[in-house]
């Protein structure tokens, strides 16, 4: 899908509070950046930011990091923001090098509608492949906790395979979220999307001590 450039988004992301454009200055040490102890929940491609904006006004004693790694996508969806929230931050950086920016400090990790990169040859970029869940363990402070979305029903068969064979156990898995009995769910831009055309969308909870 083409991404739409924001000719301004430097401006945009480098003038709002809650954008960090210093990550690595925070690394091991983002209670210090937020003022406090809270667990914090770490969010990878935000996208436009509805489910972690969200996520940090309903849930004031938790913070919130996202990673996205398009610029335009973060700088439209910083616009949303009508004040700072303490409780978020948005970063703009590259999963990739994840640990660069995050060690020994993150309690809940988001992956939502991530992208399937669907040919086997590009298995490795997924973001529940074997090289990322390597990635993961240095930066999870101790019981690892991965909460993932998709509407990709073979990223989500790859991704109980991937995390199943890593030691991980699926504590909660819905094979049709929207027609499910939870009730707390936060739609992204993209699940609001899929569901709007009728697609399923999967979900699972996955734990690792």
């Amino acid at each position: 899908m083409r991404i739409r450039n924001v000719k301004n988004k430097k401006e945009i992301l480098s003038n709002n509070s809650c954008f960090i454009d210093n990550p690595m200055s925070y690394k091991g040490k983002w209670n210090k950046c937020f003022g406090n102890n809270n667990p914090i929940h770490l969010e990878i491609g935000p996208g436009k930011c509805n489910f972690i904006i969200e996520n940090a006004l309903r849930n004031p004693n938790i913070n919130f990091i996202g990673v996205e790694r398009i610029d335009s996508v973060l700088a439209i969806g910083v616009k949303s923001i009508d004040s700072f929230i303490p409780n978020l931050r948005l970063i703009n950086y590259d999963a990739n090098k994840i640990n660069d920016i995050f060690s020994n400090e993150i309690d809940v990790l988001y992956l939502n509608f991530s992208d399937p990169w669907p040919k086997s040859r590009h298995a490795k970029r997924r973001l529940t492949s074997l090289e990322f869940l390597r990635k993961y363990d240095l930066i999870f402070k101790s019981k690892k906790v991965i909460v993932q979305k998709t509407d990709n029903e073979s990223l989500f068969a790859f991704s109980i395979v991937s995390l199943s064979n890593y030691g991980y156990v699926i504590e909660e898995l819905s094979l049709d979220l929207h027609n499910c009995l939870k009730n707390d769910n936060i739609e992204t831009e993209y699940e609001k999307k899929f569901a709007s055309k009728g697609c399923k969308i999967f979900m699972l909870k996955a734990t690792k001590n």
